[in-house]
């Protein structure tokens, strides 16, 4: 194992820690991009897994289980079939976006900002990213933790939810 130092920014050093080498073959700012994605995804996973056992499930003769995994497999096919449907029309808005100079992932102008919350300084745009960042790792590790414990009880120091 070893550590390498990268500088991206000359008066602060980030050490990153690649015991495989891999960030000589992934460009940085695409895996970074990625993970990004991965958790804004993981984020809404999150949500998704407490909110039926908070706020109960909908009226529905399909799904009558507040479990996240049963659930799962009690959707009927046309409620899938909605999701993916939907999924694909934000992926166009979101390239159709990316055409026009905007972003979703960061390095432009972001392409949805309703409530006007995104800085117009550099620093206030550099602490929002990297805040969204951590969270999104932390909300990978929380749905990861969630996903084993349900799968292997006892996994995790933590009781089921």
């Amino acid at each position: 194992m070893q550590l390498r130092m990268r500088y991206s920014n000359p008066l602060r050093p980030c050490w990153i820690f690649d015991p495989l080498g891999l960030s000589e073959y992934v460009p940085t700012d695409w895996a970074r991009r990625a993970e990004l994605s991965n958790g804004r995804s993981a984020m809404l996973a999150t949500v998704g897994w407490f909110w039926p056992k908070v706020f109960g499930t909908f009226d529905s003769q399909d799904v009558t289980t507040t479990d996240p995994i049963d659930a799962i497999l009690q959707a009927d096919p046309q409620w899938w079939a909605q999701f993916v449907v939907l999924c694909g029309v934000f992926e166009t808005w979101k390239y159709k976006a990316e055409l026009e100079g905007k972003s979703f992932l960061g390095g432009a102008e972001p392409a949805v900002d309703y409530l006007k919350l995104y800085p117009t300084d550099s620093k206030g745009q550099e602490d929002l990213k990297l805040k969204e960042l951590k969270n999104g790792r932390l909300a990978m590790i929380g749905i990861a933790g969630l996903l084993s414990n349900h799968f292997i009880p006892g996994s995790c120091p933590v009781p089921p939810f």
